[in-house]
């Protein structure tokens, strides 16, 4: 029936161009005689249009039904998957957020803690500073006592030597330096007896 219908169709399709036309004759003489050809060649050009549009579309459109659908279902997931991205991420910014204050807290705390050691390290130091400056001072002053001891001792035998030197003449001299003599054969006859 089918084939029946195609070939119909094609018959009439090239049917129509063979047969002879009519002179040009003015309006109203015009009758076309083949006038109900055209019209069934029309029709079956119509119903073989038809007949393919109603075998070939519906598989056309429910293909392209199922690629829209499609089309849309991975549309769907992909906005799923974007949105769980984008929820992700701005976790991780509000979570970065909490992690840069707890990082700030941490490094106050920690800039304190380094404050502090850094304070009692330099109180030490000026301690030690402080104790090694006395005990400088302490050696110091022994130091500078000694020197004006040994310096009052010089001065006062050098005016010592000065006085005696001045009181002693020649003949007392020679006084003591005899009488040093003296003790010294006293105890060099003692020993010798003794």
């Amino acid at each position: 029936m089918r084939r029946a219908a195609f070939a119909l169709a094609l018959g009439m399709a090239f049917a129509s161009p063979m047969l002879p036309q009519e002179a040009a004759r003015p309006e109203a003489e015009q009758h076309d005689p083949w006038i109900f050809w055209k019209w069934v060649n029309f029709a079956i050009l119509a119903g073989g249009l038809g007949y393919l549009i109603s075998k070939h579309a519906p598989a056309f459109f429910d293909s392209r039904s199922k690629e829209i659908l499609q089309g849309i279902a991975d549309g769907a997931k992909a906005l799923k998957e974007a949105q769980a991205r984008a929820a992700g991420i701005e976790q991780r910014l509000a979570g970065i957020q909490t992690e840069i204050d707890k990082l700030r807290g941490a490094a106050r705390v920690e800039m304190a803690a380094e404050g502090d050691r850094i304070q009692r390290d330099t109180e030490r130091h000026l301690q030690k500073l402080q104790e090694q400056a006395a005990q400088e001072i302490t050696l110091m002053t022994r130091a500078s006592r000694d020197e004006l001891r040994k310096y009052s001792a010089e001065l006062a035998l050098q005016l010592a030597e000065q006085r005696i030197r001045s009181r002693i003449t020649k003949e007392n001299q020679n006084g003591l330096v005899d009488a040093f003599l003296g003790d010294l054969r006293r105890e060099a006859t003692l020993s010798v007896r003794g």
